[in-house]
């Protein structure tokens, strides 16, 4: 793993990118009161800690909402035809997230059952729904055509299961169809989807045969089509190499019949992590992907399809911040100072899973002078267990708070139960309020499911 950036006063000083809060470090709320405190939406996060405990997700609603609004301000402002921007729900899943970007007038695109119900209870258009996924359940895909939401067709054997179920219930699918455009990002091979080998979407030349086998089933209606090409990605020309490929495809399922007016380009705009990221911002990217759509559709003489987009990281990321409360130190004599904190790999495993860096602070010293590098360690029982290493904090001591900046994306949805450890609480704040969003679990709620067998029972 490479080396951490140091923090960065940048993101409690004025001069925040507005409009494109992906390029901020923390959340555009984030303030230095009189006292030297760090807070997140007007909530001291020290009083966060007290009252809620650590470790903590804390989402700021003012970062959230600009967000959403500057994706639908962009759309608006760069694309002459229909539009509607998804959140990528598997960012952040949860009633909370799903009420808030459904009141910004966004769509949502859901990858499981569960974030189905989450995105139905939460208030979201069904029409407004996606479904992916490379291997959907019957149940998944019923319960989508069942609440009228599209399915994001994948492959062959999904299509003979929609088939089926769209029959033996007498329903209509609407589909998009996912195709993989063989393109190229450097991303990490992990989140690279647009490339042809790729579990995702059929192989453009199977488009044809696909298309035309589905101009003839009268349960589908093929409204358009899909491609996505990666994650956390800085580069602008893979976006309008994929305009031109999509097009293509979408000339041809016109005209084998269908009606295909929408085109989803999936998502993928990168965040900054740590101060040297430099993404596009939102604005910057829509512009990009938008003009290259119409170019290609003028081109082919095709009229403008509507534009949708899947922002899932870029909506969400730097909105959140993680608390975490220090204990223990190891110096290590000329080699590295661990100190440990008490959550890890548990509530963010993207450093150990894919190298990922991060900034940080100490809330209650946020603008103190570096004094020291630390390597900041979980609590898990795993010496990969290592959130930030060779970071440059203020002397850090037992019990100082420790905020962990753009963790509002992938770190509460991909958190486990490793080592049977509770997954934190998560709360929202603005105008100095803050909302229980998530219940912290306990160590007894991990016993909830468990059974044992009659013959295990311990001899009294």
């Amino acid at each position: 793993m490479v080396s951490s950036a140091s923090p960065s006063l940048e993101p409690f000083e004025a001069g925040h990118d507005t409009s494109s809060p992906n390029r901020n470090l923390a959340p555009l709320t984030a303030a230095v009161g009189p006292d030297g405190q760090l807070s997140v939406g007007g909530c001291r996060l020290h009083d966060l800690a007290e009252r809620f405990g650590t470790p903590l997700y804390v989402l700021d609603e003012q970062t959230l909402r600009t967000s959403c609004r500057a994706y639908r301000a962009a759309l608006a402002s760069h694309y002459p035809g229909d539009s509607l921007a998804l959140f990528a729900s598997k960012a952040h899943s949860s009633l909370a997230m799903t009420a808030l970007v459904a009141s910004e007038g966004l769509g949502l695109d859901a990858v499981s059952a569960g974030e189905l119900h989450t995105a139905c209870d939460g208030g979201m258009d069904p029409s407004r729904i996606v479904l992916h996924g490379n291997n959907k359940s019957p149940e998944e895909l019923l319960l989508a055509l069942q609440c009228h939401a599209t399915v994001i067709l994948d492959n062959w054997f999904e299509l003979g299961l929609l088939e089926e179920l769209c029959n033996g219930h007498g329903l209509r699918a609407r589909l998009l169809v996912r195709f993989t455009p063989g393109i190229e990002c450097h991303t990490h091979h992990y989140i690279r989807t647009g490339h042809l080998d790729s579990k995702f979407g059929f192989d453009p030349d199977q488009l044809q045969e696909l298309l035309s086998h589905l101009a003839g089933c009268n349960w589908a209606d093929v409204a358009g089509l899909h491609a996505h090409i990666g994650s956390q990605i800085f580069e602008l020309e893979p976006h309008r190499d994929l305009a031109s490929v999509m097009a293509d495809a979408l000339a041809l399922a016109r005209r084998l019949g269908h009606s295909a007016t929408d085109l989803n380009v999936g998502g993928g705009l990168g965040v900054r992590y740590v101060a040297s990221d430099d993404p596009p911002g939102i604005d910057q990217w829509v512009r990009t992907v938008a003009q290259a759509v119409q170019e290609a559709c003028e081109k082919r003489g095709l009229a403008l399809p509507r534009l949708l987009c899947e922002p899932g990281r870029s909506l969400v990321a730097t909105a959140g911040v993680t608390l975490y409360r220090v204990g223990s130190r190891k110096d290590i004599p000329s080699l590295r100072t661990y100190i440990a904190v008490d959550g890890g790999m548990s509530d963010n495993p993207r450093p150990i899973t894919y190298q990922s860096l991060y900034t940080a602070c100490l809330a209650g010293r946020p603008r103190a002078a570096a004094e020291e590098t630390v390597t900041v360690a979980g609590k898990h029982c795993e010496s990969g267990d290592v959130l930030l290493r060779d970071i440059a904090l203020p002397s850090v001591r037992s019990g100082d708070l420790l905020v962990v900046f753009a963790t509002g994306a992938y770190n509460d949805s991909m958190s486990s139960n490793y080592n049977r450890i509770p997954r934190p609480a998560a709360v929202i704040v603005g105008n100095g309020k803050a909302d229980l969003v998530r219940e912290r679990e306990t160590s007894r709620d991990l016993l909830r499911f468990d059974r044992l067998p009659q013959h295990l029972q311990p001899v009294s």
